[in-house]
């Protein structure tokens, strides 16, 4: 199986610069800020004409994410343009697919694909052993690199697909509309499916630890497709799978407490579950009325999102309408971190984004004790 990353190797020192704007670090574990902090999901992309001019300088997707100088760039590309409260690692979540010999490559505008799928059991037993420092280097180099250059400035947010969601591209080859060979297997083949996700779940769990050692200061599992799946299934083959990660994640760091952030897209209706899973926050998509969400998990996590990413087409009137409205469902006090309800979408006007961004400070700031 996976072996733990070399702590020695790439651990932060203690000489690492003070953080300076620490408000999104203490959202997550619903202290007190002066107002809302806000980051994007896909923060780093191709809405912005300076990552498409590293994008083609690399040559493609992933020959970009497995360069750490260039990772490292283009995560920093959004914070110089805007007052974002944290960093996000730029990456894909299906590198641990790829370090497992199923072959990733993009196609332009038809996203992921695999040269290898798998379909029977016999797939599952012959996926090999995953190296974090052997196969994944490049990711940690990037986060050590990236953390440096912040600076301080701002926290810096590793990654990684759930197992379940890895599990769908691995079977299915890359996206799909619907789902039908994954949700197949792990009907027809369920002592397969779980297989796969022990597989997935060990890699994982040494991929975020291996982040955290290099310097990622939190950390979020991306439940693309766990929304897909019916209320038993979403327990057993995905939220269970989240669960056992977040009880063998490296919970401390550099003298702090390392936060851990869930995100189940269309998952809106296990809130309660997942506020049980051990998690510091929840990802909201669009779905779900955030003031609701709030009520139903009280202060047991933090919350995070959760404007519709096609809200930012829109005049600046309406995105400031609409950033306005989630502030008010969320209301006064602390533990909800601004986000989209997805990934920003490429077409995204620049200009839009820092509109976003300054609304979300602005407006949010009379949520706030104007004393913290």
């Amino acid at each position: 199986m996976a072996q733990i990353y070399d702590d020695q190797t790439k651990e932060i020192n203690s000489e690492m610069p003070v953080l300076r704007n620490d408000r999104f670090l203490k959202a997550l574990f619903r202290e007190p800020v002066d107002k809302t902090p806000v980051w994007l999901m896909r923060q780093a992309g191709r809405y912005l004409p300076e990552y498409r001019e590293v994008r083609s300088e690399a040559g493609d997707f992933m020959s970009l994410c497995k360069n750490p100088k260039l990772a490292c760039e283009v995560t920093l590309q959004p914070l110089r343009r805007y007052e974002l409260d944290a960093a996000i690692l730029f990456s894909d979540i299906l590198t641990i697919p790829d370090a497992m010999g199923q072959g990733l490559y993009f196609v332009e505008g038809e996203g992921p694909k695999f040269r290898k799928v798998i379909r029977t059991g016999k797939d599952v037993e012959k996926i090999p052993d995953v190296n974090i420092s052997r196969d994944l280097t490049y990711v940690t180099d990037a986060v050590s690199l990236i953390r440096r250059e912040l600076d301080g400035s701002v926290p810096l947010i590793g990654f990684a697909g759930s197992p379940w969601t890895l599990a769908t591209y691995m079977i299915e080859g890359g996206s799909s509309k619907d789902f039908r060979e994954a949700k197949q297997f792990l009907y027809n083949h369920p002592t397969d499916m779980h297989l796969l996700l022990e597989k997935l779940t060990v890699v994982i769990v040494d991929y975020l630890n291996a982040q955290i050692t290099a310097g990622a200061q939190a950390v979020q599992i991306f439940d693309t497709w766990g929304g897909l799946l019916t209320s038993a299934a979403y327990q057993e083959f995905s939220l269970k799978y989240m669960r056992k990660i977040i009880k063998k994640l490296r919970r401390q760091s550099e003298g702090r407490a390392v936060p851990v952030i869930i995100f189940t897209k269309g998952g809106g209706q296990w809130l309660e579950l997942q506020a049980e899973a051990g998690a510091t926050a929840l990802g909201l998509d669009w779905s779900t009325e955030i003031g609701r969400a709030r009520g139903r998990v009280g202060t047991k996590v933090a919350l995070q999102g959760n404007l519709d990413p096609s809200i930012l087409y829109a005049t600046e009137e309406v995105i400031r309408s609409e950033i306005g409205s989630i502030l008010s469902s969320f209301g006064a006090g602390e533990g909800h971190i601004f986000n989209l309800g997805h990934g920003i979408t490429p077409g995204v006007p620049p200009e839009n984004v820092g509109i976003f961004v300054e609304a979300v400070h602005e407006l949010s700031a009379q949520y706030h004790d104007e004393n913290t």
